[in-house]
């Protein structure tokens, strides 16, 4: 958004074309000449007329019409010569967003339908819709045991959701596997922390304010998740926590055997609603849950929430730069054309009139081409 205009810097890239401005300065004379005469010769034609009314004369009468044309083709001059100004552009924050998805065994329970976890992909599209994606950027790491990132911070939402075509189905960690029965909140903040760093040392820092939203269904409070979230605080990333599951929860499916078999389950996860509720207060953020409330909601208030973070001062957001105004000379020049043609009550002069907008036109398109 555009402020304001120093004309105090105001500059001509072509300034040759100025000298054009000899010939309106020299018409300009000879109009005030002329208006100088009409109002003599008003003032002695009243005096000889005897009428049993006064007459009024217009002060300028159809000279004003050559006024404005005379202003008009300055005007022209002075976008011919390409004036440049200073203008501050105030610049909308947008927002860095890491998003840490859970992806453990817990996550294929069915409490919320289909499952957690394409329940919380659901989530994440509507997530997506919601950004503006002018200005924000999001990234998308994995976590169970271990972190695995997936999308660096981008601003082009085709790749996001690329990903998440891609893992609509299941995580990517299988049950199969050890590490996937663990849920390491700690190691997924960690990784967020070092990608945030690693954009920053690649391609500079930026004004966006951060956050992190982890989608989880919950893990047991610790030390080494309190020194993870410590350390986001200390970088200003607040931490706001997305719950997926029920307080009820339901049973964790077994992998299949060698043989084909699948044994009973005997696991069983619930949502762990406070734990969430302590890691969010924590890390500076806030709790949420899906299916409380609509996913778009969620959505708006946790991107609002990182956009209110951003630097309030203008003078951190604005940008400086040198805009070309011809066209705001241009516009002059057609606006006071136009109100000159008001006091025209010749045909004859409506007539030119009509004739040099037309010929302004064809000029103007055959430019364009």
């Amino acid at each position: 958004m555009v402020t304001g205009i120093d004309f105090s810097t105001l500059t001509f890239g072509d300034a040759l074309y100025l000298w054009l401005l000899i010939v309106p300065g020299v018409l300009l004379v000879l109009w005030i000449a002329q208006v100088a005469r009409r109002r003599k010769d008003a003032r002695a034609y009243q005096a000889a007329r005897v009428v049993p009314m006064r007459e009024r004369y217009t002060w300028a009468g159809d000279l004003a019409f050559w006024l404005s044309l005379i202003l008009a083709s300055a005007f022209c001059i002075i976008a011919l010569s390409r004036p440049q100004a200073r203008v501050t552009i105030i610049r909308k924050a947008g927002a860095d967003i890491v998003i840490l998805q859970d992806g453990s065994a817990s996550m294929y329970v069915t409490d919320v339908k289909p499952d957690r976890w394409r329940r919380s992909i659901q989530f994440l599209r509507t997530f997506a819709d919601a950004l503006s994606w002018k200005g924000d950027r999001v990234a998308l790491a994995i976590f169970a045991h271990t972190a695995a990132p997936q999308v660096r911070l981008t601003k082009d939402p085709n790749s996001f959701f690329f990903f998440l075509d891609h893992l609509g189905d299941h995580s990517p960690f299988r049950l199969e596997d050890n590490p996937t029965w663990d849920t390491n909140i700690e190691t997924g903040i960690e990784w967020g922390v070092k990608l945030v760093e690693k954009d920053s040392e690649l391609f500079g820092k930026t004004k966006n304010p951060k956050g992190f939203v982890v989608i989880t269904d919950g893990q047991a409070w610790s030390g080494n998740v309190a020194i993870a979230l410590a350390d986001a605080r200390r970088r200003k990333i607040p931490v706001n926590v997305v719950g997926v599951g029920t307080v009820g929860g339901g049973m964790i499916p077994e992998p299949p055997r060698a043989d084909g078999t699948t044994p009973a389950a005997s696991v069983h996860a619930i949502l762990d609603r406070d734990g969430l509720r302590q890691i969010a207060a924590a890390g500076g953020g806030e709790y949420f849950e899906i299916g409380r409330e609509a996913d778009r909601d969620v959505a708006f208030r946790i991107i609002e929430s990182v956009r209110r973070r951003a630097v309030a001062s203008v003078e951190a957001q604005a940008e400086e730069s040198r805009e070309e105004l011809y066209w705001q000379f241009l516009l002059f020049a057609g606006v006071i054309l136009c109100l000159g043609t008001f006091v025209l009550k010749e045909r004859a002069e409506l007539w030119w009139q009509a004739a040099g907008a037309a010929a302004a036109v064809l000029l103007l398109t055959s430019a364009i081409r």
